[in-house]
């Protein structure tokens, strides 16, 4: 689905960016503005558990502290929709729960009305666009620092750069709109003139992406009579509703509490837009009524707008800051997590407790499934897929083609490939006991310790992936290279035991193949370390990297041997009548010694 909505809008992007300057800065705007979203994740995910994650504890543990904290962070950027982003961001990054966001929603949407106070009584308003630059500067330089809080401090504050960058130029690309608007065309009176004027309030905010540059034009058109009052009351209602497309755009790169977030201040502004068209002239009636309390002129509309703007923010708040849980539950409802599909045992019936042979059958099957999830998983991690081992390319070459490469989540996979089926077998073979003949009973013991080391293969996997995924992106060629034989040399023995197993199962004994796997996972490991202690020798490598590479051989001379000791166990001894004259006709750990002996003196 992906792949195709690609192909449709890599074409149309093209398209736009050949016919229109203004659309390629859009365009530029949405994708600085969603990388600042990404780095303002990462951002606060480095003080999880630091100084954020208690200053957060104390200011957002109640609806009414996040209703505060939303207020005075709102009040300070002048920007409801800056606020919205960094709460998607605090949740995304776990640092917030749904109840918090919504209640620093709530309190942002009547911070930013101060800059309607500010617009109307002193003509003044904060650029927060103009905070980009020296923001990336100091962001940049925290980022290039070695302790975590600095790098996190680093990663907001390049965030909020782009972010605000992004913002720049959505408007600057959008300048030619807010310069040819001219409000007095429209002028409408009635219901007619409330819904257009609602309408265009809508999209003048959403292409200018600030309810403010809104509430400038409606304040300055309104000051020289260009519009009615209740034309402009109308402009606003558009201006709050418009103003959460920015929290929409900003949960594009969130996950779904992110997402339910969005969709609350969307909820909250439209439906406090319905009640208040409903009720505009109740609405028109307290603003006069509080205007007069407030000592503002009757003639004086640039102040009253700012008093109904206010006035709208309040009457959202007391009609839904008291059913935040009824609203979290309404959001759950539309906004539902997808789960991975979990991987289900396909051959582990009931039936086939009948038979202690249908048990242990049932059982190999099942660890074979297991296993090749496995396989999957830790081919994925090298960016392969099972298919690449049939291919006629080089695996080398696969595995060069492949410089940049992408985290795969390995936890993931793991509870959607392995931790179920594993469990089921585990609870499978208690369930069966060790009350048959010892042959039955070993079987089951060899299969138990044979899914043992199928999950063990991919917990050293994961141990390998971060520095893997690190230095394959490194300047020194003499570490990607290294890091390469790696990849290689397990993805080697994936198709050599991939070849073995078909070899048996075509009613083949190749029992020296076996053995030659063993012998040949305990040279590698001799040459890799010794390849590594040449390397720091010739000081073509740091020692850091040095022994992060033999920490890293290390996993993979386990993965290979956790892969070989299953794969013995389900595919050799699963398939032949007699598993002791197996184990006699097979070398032991001294003969194996002698053979890699033998041929490293050679």
């Amino acid at each position: 689905m992906h792949k195709v909505l690609l192909l449709i809008v890599v074409p149309l992007l093209s398209y736009g960016f050949w016919l229109s300057d203004a659309f390629k800065g859009i365009a530029a705007g949405v994708s600085i503005f969603l990388f600042g979203m990404l780095s303002l994740e990462q951002g606060f995910k480095a003080f999880t558990g630091g100084v954020l994650e208690r200053i957060l504890q104390k200011t957002t543990d109640t609806a009414w502290k996040s209703f505060g904290f939303g207020f005075v962070s709102a009040a300070l950027m002048q920007s409801s929709g800056l606020v919205s982003v960094i709460t998607i961001s605090f949740l995304s990054a776990g640092l917030l729960d749904l109840v918090a966001g919504i209640g620093i929603i709530f309190g942002s949407n009547l911070g930013t009305t101060t800059g309607a106070w500010l617009i109307a009584g002193l003509g003044l308003k904060v650029n927060i666009a103009t905070y980009a630059m020296p923001l990336l500067v100091f962001g940049v330089l925290c980022v290039f620092q070695s302790g975590k809080q600095l790098k996190g401090i680093g990663y907001i504050l390049t965030g909020l750069g782009f972010l605000l960058l992004g913002i720049h130029y959505m408007k600057e690309s959008f300048e030619a709109f807010e310069n040819t608007i001219n409000l007095a065309e429209y002028a409408m009176p009635g219901v007619k003139g409330l819904l257009v004027y609602t309408a265009v309030g809508i999209i003048a905010t959403i292409i200018m992406q600030s309810s403010h540059a809104t509430m400038l034009l409606t304040i300055t058109a309104v000051s020289v009579h260009q519009i009615t009052y209740d034309n402009a009351l109308a402009l606003v209602i558009g201006a709050n509703i418009g103003t959460t497309v920015t929290a929409i755009i900003a949960s594009f790169g969130a996950n779904i509490q992110g997402k339910r977030l969005a969709g609350s201040h969307m909820f909250i502004n439209l439906f406090t837009g319905i009640f208040v068209l409903f009720f505009i002239k109740q609405f028109g009636i307290a603003v006069d009524i509080i205007s007069a309390n407030l000592g503002i002129a009757v003639s004086d509309n640039a102040m009253k707008l700012a008093t109904f703007h206010s006035l709208f923010n309040l009457a959202g708040i007391v009609l839904f800051f008291p059913f935040i849980n009824q609203q979290i539950l309404l959001l759950e409802r539309i906004f539902i997590e997808k789960r991975p599909a979990i991987f289900k045992p396909k051959y582990l019936d009931s039936s086939a407790m009948d038979f202690p042979e249908t048990v242990v059958e049932s059982v190999r099957l099942e660890s074979i499934h297991l296993y090749e999830n496995a396989i999957h998983i830790i081919l994925r991690t090298f960016g392969l897929r099972k298919s690449d081992l049939q291919k006629n390319d080089s695996l080398k070459q696969l595995i060069e083609r492949n410089n940049h490469p992408i985290e795969y989540d390995i936890d993931a996979s793991y509870e959607k490939r392995i931790k179920g089926i594993y469990s089921a077998i585990i609870a499978f073979i208690s369930r069966a006991g060790f009350t048959w003949e010892m042959a039955q009973s070993s079987k089951l013991s060899w299969l138990r310790e044979a899914n043992k080391h199928i999950v063990e293969a991919i917990k050293d996997t994961k141990h390998l992936q971060k520095n893997w995924t690190r230095f394959r992106t490194s300047n020194n060629q003499a570490t990607i290279n290294e890091y390469n034989k790696i990849a290689y040399q397990i993805v080697f023995h994936i198709q050599q035991i991939d070849n073995f197993r078909h070899e048996i199962e075509s009613n083949e004994l190749p029992l020296l193949s076996l053995d030659t796997l063993k012998a040949t996972i305990k040279n590698d490991d001799m040459q890799m370390n010794r390849a590594i202690e040449t390397l720091i020798r010739e000081q073509k490598i740091t020692p850091e990297t040095g022994s992060s590479l033999i920490n890293d051989a290390a996993y993979m001379r386990n993965i290979k041997k956790n892969l070989l000791k299953a794969a013995e166990t389900l595919f050799l001894h699963g398939n032949t009548g007699n598993a002791r004259a197996e184990q006699q006709l097979t070398l032991n750990e001294t003969e194996i010694n002698d053979v890699v002996q033998t041929v490293d003196n050679q």
